[in-house]
């Protein structure tokens, strides 16, 4: 399987990458996945994105995740 994330506006719609400027990579394992949104959230924050939620092929692993601290 393929872990990635799904970026979404502030209503909660999903969000194109490429509409906002980022790629955001498939990982192999769930660790490099949240690595990479961990080197990432301020810039997909300031780009629009508001929460992310984390898949492992079709299936949700957990999200949605705010961006903006509280």
């Amino acid at each position: 399987m393929s872990w990635h994330w799904r970026l979404e506006d502030p209503s909660g719609s999903t969000l194109d990458p490429a509409s906002v400027g980022v790629e955001v990579p498939d990982s192999d394992n769930q660790s490099d996945a949240e690595s990479w949104l961990g080197e990432n959230w301020r810039e997909l924050l300031d780009r629009g994105v508001a929460t992310v939620t984390l898949f492992d092929g079709d299936e949700k692993a957990y999200g949605p995740m705010g961006l903006a601290a509280t």
